[in-house]
């Protein structure tokens, strides 16, 4: 039942076991499209019907399709890089009994911790490495499996299946080896990433999971896989744009690290990154401050993260009748508190593309006394204030470190996002919109 994009993607998330390395890889799906790479730290000369792409320390990514002619506007999307893990702190080891070497770890972002334990577990992200007086970036991601979160038996701890409470401290500290082991941590990473150990200057590092996604079911109808929230969304999106061609209005494509911390750094949606590079692209194309502020008016963005399938033995956490489905389409994700940016107009108009694109649209609201998660919409929005929309793809367990989604959505989402890419938005008046 799945193609060659579900297989794509499942190869994707192999490359892409940390937000350095998924950057990395939609990189170079942009350079093997013909995409030209800029430095934020030098000068652009950019060229009507131009295709460039930016990144930021490495783990966010900002593409930008020029037309030939004078913009209309930007026709901007965006997703995250980043997803729920634990970093390893900077002393990393910690010794155990007397006989044991654990890794010194801390929770990023909000987990299902219980999903990390008893699993084959790797660490990857990056290394600085110095030469003399210079400093660079060497991304590693270890290529075994190299430590394990054990459970307590059940034996011992009769509670644990009665409501237990993980302490990230004591019970969820991965066991990296034996007391011999002490002292080889950062040698052993060092040897991965092909560096000497003493060359290392520090280091952003993280659990991951390795076990390769597969797509399962007596209709191969679901997929499984780590950090589908939100690399599916990330993925789609840049392979939409991978191959468009702007036509009239400058297509744009993001993908900000750290959505599930809170977005607020250098690198985050709730930074300059975006603003700045559409105030760059904007003075390239000779555009002044009046027609950059007219260009942003006319503007619209989607923000796209996977919203929570109704689960199939608990459907009562799932609102009455606003409810969602794997294999059932793109999701329109609605909240009254503005946790998504979605308001009626953008809706309407996001909508109408999905039509164009023969994908069928689901409509997603929490249970109204269960508040959900939010996403990076409206936190970009406090930069860029543009008219948005919350969408994504059904998924069960976001959050685990093992989640599921449907085989069957992510060729729609392509297919919506190239429409949304080829299609031409204009601003009438306050509300009114024009499709072409």
């Amino acid at each position: 039942m799945h193609g060659e994009e579900v297989k794509s993607f499942l190869r994707f998330l192999t490359q892409a076991p940390t937000a350095w390395h998924a950057v990395e890889a939609l990189c170079g799906r942009l350079s093997a499209a013909g995409w030209q790479r800029v430095d934020e730290g030098a000068h652009w000369e950019l060229t009507p019907g131009g295709r460039y792409y930016v990144t930021r320390n490495g783990s966010s990514l900002i593409a930008f399709a020029l037309p030939k002619s004078v913009p209309e506007n930007f026709m901007i999307a965006a997703a995250h890089s980043d997803s729920p893990t634990f970093k390893i702190k900077a002393v990393p080891e910690l010794e155990a009994v007397g006989h044991y070497t654990r890794l010194d770890t801390e929770p990023y972002g909000g987990m299902i911790m219980s999903t990390w334990l008893d699993r084959p577990l790797s660490v990857a992200g990056r290394l600085v490495v110095r030469d003399g007086a210079r400093f660079s970036t060497r991304l590693v991601s270890c290529r075994r499996d190299l430590c394990v979160i054990p459970n307590v038996a059940i034996h011992m701890n009769r509670d644990v299946n009665a409501g237990y409470s993980w302490k990230p401290n004591i019970d969820l500290l991965p066991l990296w080896g034996s007391r011999d082991a002490s002292g080889g941590f950062l040698r052993a990473v060092a040897e991965e990433a092909g560096v000497d150990a003493d060359a290392v200057a520090g280091y952003d590092l993280y659990l991951v999971n390795r076990v390769p996604g597969c797509v399962w079911g007596v209709e191969e109808a679901y997929l499984s896989a780590g950090r589908l929230d939100d690399l599916e969304c990330a993925w789609s999106l840049v392979e939409a744009i991978a191959d468009s061609q702007a036509q009239g209005h400058v297509n744009v494509c993001c993908v900000f690290d750290n959505e599930e911390v809170g977005s607020g750094t250098r690198q985050g949606a709730d930074s300059t990154f975006l603003s700045g590079t559409l105030s760059r692209v904007a003075a390239g194309l000779g555009c002044d401050g009046e027609e950059a502020a007219r260009l942003l008016a006319g503007s619209m963005m989607v923000s796209a993260d996977n919203a929570h399938a109704t689960h199939p033995n608990h459907p009562e956490y799932s609102d009455p009748v606003n409810r969602v489905w794997m294999n059932e389409g793109v999701v329109i994700k609605h909240n009254a508190r503005q946790k998504y940016c979605t308001d009626a107009v953008s809706s309407a108009i996001y909508s109408e593309i999905c039509r164009r694109a023969d994908v069928p649209v689901q409509h997603y609201a929490n249970r109204s006394d269960l508040p959900g998660g939010g996403t990076l919409g409206n936190i970009s929005g406090s930069h860029v204030s543009i008219p948005a929309i919350d969408i994504g793809l059904a998924q069960l367990a976001m959050h685990s470190a093992w989640e599921t989604a449907g085989a069957l959505d992510l060729p729609m989402l392509v297919r919506a996002m190239k429409t949304w890419y080829a299609t031409g938005l204009s601003l009438q008046a306050d509300g009114d919109y024009a499709l072409s």
